[in-house]
Order: C-alpha cells, then sequence, then structure tokens
C-alpha cells in the first residue's frame, strides 16, 4: 500500500517520497523535532520509523497486532513513546535503534487513548480510560491523575511546557497547569462537540491562543486568558476535526475537516499574496 509524504518549498507543494511498507490504512504520523524522521503506524500493525531525507524505513517497532493510539517524541529526537489502546503493551518508550528503554504496562495497565511529552522532556502526560489525565515526572517518578467528569478526545501541550489542554465531548476545553498548582482549570466554551473526536492546539506568539475544530464546521480561537473565543473562521462545510499552528509562523493556521479540504487561515494580507 502506497503512503505519500508531501513537503512545501518555495511555496510549491512537492512529493518528495512514496513511503511503502505498511498493509493497512496508517492511523498515526508523528514527526520527529529535528525534522529527520518520521514514525508510522497502521490500523492494528506495527511502528514503524523512516529517514526523512532519504525516504527509507530504518526500524520496525513491535509485532503484528500491536495496537498503537498515539505516540510523542523526546526533544532530542533520540527517544520516543508510545502508547496501546490493549492493556497488556501499555507505553513503550525506544530509542531509535529499537532498543526498549521503558515499558509500562501490566493487566492493572488502563488502555492509553493519547499521550504527550513536554517540550522540556520532563513529564509524560498520557489519556487513560476515557477520563483520567496522568501525569508522570520522568526525573522523579512522581505521578498526578487529573479526573474530568466527561470523555476526553484530545491532548494538547504548550509549547512552553507549562500548560496543557483537554477536549471533552461535554463542548469544553479545559486548561490545567503541568505543575499541578491549580485546583480547578480554565474553561473555554462555544465550539460545538458531542459526537466526533475533535482536537485543539495551542500557538500564537509564546503559545498565547488556543484554536479547535468544531462540529458546526468551524474554527474557533481563544486567547488563553478569556473563555469566550475572540474569533471564529468560516469556510468549510463540514467537521472541523482538527487544527494545526504553524510552528515558525506564529500567524498562519491548518484546519481539517470532513468536507475533505485541508485550509489555511492567516493575516488578510498574506491571504491576498497567495
Amino acid at each position: 500500500m502506497k503512503r505519500a509524504s508531501l513537503v512545501l518549498e518555495d511555496g510549491n507543494i512537492t512529493m518528495k517520497h512514496t513511503l511503502r511498507s505498511h498493509q493497512s490504512a496508517v492511523s498515526f504520523v508523528a514527526w520527529s523535532p529535528d525534522n529527520t524522521k518520521l514514525l508510522t503506524c497502521g490500523n492494528g500493525e506495527v511502528l514503524k520509523l523512516w529517514d526523512v531525507q532519504t525516504g527509507t524505513c530504518k526500524h520496525t517497532f513491535g509485532n503484528p497486532g500491536f495496537v498503537v493510539s498515539s505516540c510523542a517524541w523526546f526533544p532530542d529526537s533520540e527517544q520516543f513513546v508510545c502508547g496501546s489502546s490493549d492493556p497488556e503493551k501499555g507505553i513503550c518508550m525506544w530509542d531509535c535503534e529499537g532498543n526498549e528503554i521503558k515499558a509500562w504496562r501490566g493487566t492493572r495497565m488502563p488502555k492509553v487513548l493519547d499521550l504527550a511529552v513536554t517540550p522540556d522532556g520532563e513529564y509524560l502526560i498520557s489519556i487513560f480510560s476515557v477520563s483520567e489525565i496522568r501525569i508522570l515526572n520522568l526525573l522523579t517518578n512522581a505521578e498526578r491523575v487529573i479526573s474530568e467528569e466527561h470523555q476526553i478526545t484530545s491532548l494538547s501541550v504548550s509549547g512552553d511546557a507549562k500548560f496543557l489542554i483537554v477536549n471533552l465531548n461535554s463542548e469544553e476545553i479545559h486548561m490545567w497547569d503541568v505543575a499541578g498548582k491549580w485546583a480547578k482549570p480554565l474553561k473555554y466554551k462555544g465550539h460545538k462537540q458531542s459526537k466526533y473526536v475533535i482536537r485543539s492546539c495551542f500557538g500564537g506568539m509564546d503559545s498565547t491562543f488556543i484554536a479547535s475544530g468544531s462540529e458546526n464546521s468551524q474554527v474557533y480561537i481563544w486567547n488563553r486568558g478569556s473563555p469566550i473565543p475572540i474569533e471564529v473562521l468560516v469556510g468549510h462545510s463540514m467537521t472541523v476535526n482538527c487544527v494545526s499552528w504553524n510552528p515558525k509562523r506564529p500567524q498562519m493556521l491548518a484546519s481539517a475537516s470532513d468536507d475533505q479540504t485541508i485550509r489555511i487561515w492567516g493575516p488578510s494580507h498574506l491571504k491576498k499574496a497567495a
């Protein structure tokens, strides 16, 4: 089965490599922080590590049937973790040579729905059992659990490693501090989410803003300090599943929708230039 990789060069999208190896649909992809490697995983299939420059598969992790729900890189781009919806597989930490460094697994281990590593590499944050956020300090092994009342559909961490946000199917986004000083989260409302997985993200200079997709085909943007959206972007015709803020251009945002389009948003002068 062919899988294509696209990159942007001088404003033009060109085909760089076709990555051939997966035997089923590809369900997850993650760039390394240094942009030299790519992690991919198929549904109910093994995890693969690719060299972006050459397009070759450097290593295959796990065995057939190894169900990966999400992956996250450490900031050195030499190690990563992956979580499984199979409790017996749990969470595994590997290096790029294929060596398992550490694992958290066992019959009492709940299934992992999503996970992230803070940009400073100090914390591993996981979504367990639908509504639990577990924050593990990798230096001290200290663990903290936050229980939400509603189902969590996604997790995102701020660029300064101080905050995390989760989307809930109660039509709220909650922001918690990673260090554990807050008793209650900051809450953001306005978007629509009750049936589908909707993903949000931090963005802008110093992760000042939060953006989210919505089931009403719009993109919502909040200032981190206010629960009311400061901007609603109209353009898609169906549910917006995911948004991603450009890490190099803080005024540029991408959104992906069920209408089979990906839209790039920016200031009006950027739109005219395009």
